[in-house]
């Protein structure tokens, strides 16, 4: 108990942030829409999985080496800027579907699960917000006195909310009206989640 008041403003702050528009949003969107309910669970699964990572380094210390060291942290910034670039680069060069395709809403080359999960995993793990958001909790929110037991039950309840909320988000999404709506434009929503990828991607790196 005597943890409850840090872990209450962890939880606040961390629902701000997750609830916030940016890279894993859109690609929990995208792959709602074009893949279908469970390729974007899978997805958000491996969002959630990410936050661990960010989690781990925090509590090794890595994250004060981080933030102590300007160039290692714009080479990150750079890698995930490429990363999503890549990503919107991808989504802007779909083809062009016949009017058949437009009429279902099965993918026409399924993505396995395995690509789902890491494409979630990786657009949060090179999320440089998302490490600044950590970086800033555990070293100006989470005291030093609290345990590492304790700091690694912040993390997996983080990961397990973080995992839950783009789930959420993945339900909602995928119903067949809502990805009936997107897929009327055809491959123009495509067109579209390729330039909010590229433009988060510009955002990332300046």
């Amino acid at each position: 108990m005597q943890y409850l008041d840090e872990f209450l403003l962890i939880a606040i702050a961390h629902f701000f942030a997750v609830a916030s528009p940016g890279p894993d949003f859109a690609i929990v969107l995208k792959q709602s829409i074009q893949q279908g309910r469970k390729n974007a669970l899978w997805t958000s699964a491996g969002v959630g999985a990410a936050i661990l990572l960010h989690i781990a380094y925090c509590v090794l210390g890595v994250a004060l080496i981080l933030s102590q060291s300007p160039s290692l942290f714009m080479a990150l910034k750079y890698l995930a800027g490429a990363y999503l670039a890549y990503l919107g680069v991808q989504a802007l060069r779909s083809a062009k579907p016949s009017d058949s395709k437009q009429q279902t809403l099965a993918p026409a080359e399924p993505e396995s699960v395995y690509k789902a999960f890491r494409r979630g995993f990786f657009t949060n793990a090179l999320n440089p917000k998302a490490t600044l958001f950590f970086m800033s909790l555990f070293t100006l929110v989470i005291s030093p006195e609290t345990p590492v037991v304790v700091q690694a039950g912040y993390g997996v309840y983080m990961a397990m909310a973080t995992w839950l909320w783009f789930s959420f988000l993945s339900l909602v999404l995928s119903k067949a009206s809502v990805r009936a709506f997107f897929l009327k434009s055809g491959y123009w929503f495509d067109r579209g989640i390729g330039v909010i990828l590229i433009a988060l991607a510009i955002r990332v790196v300046v």
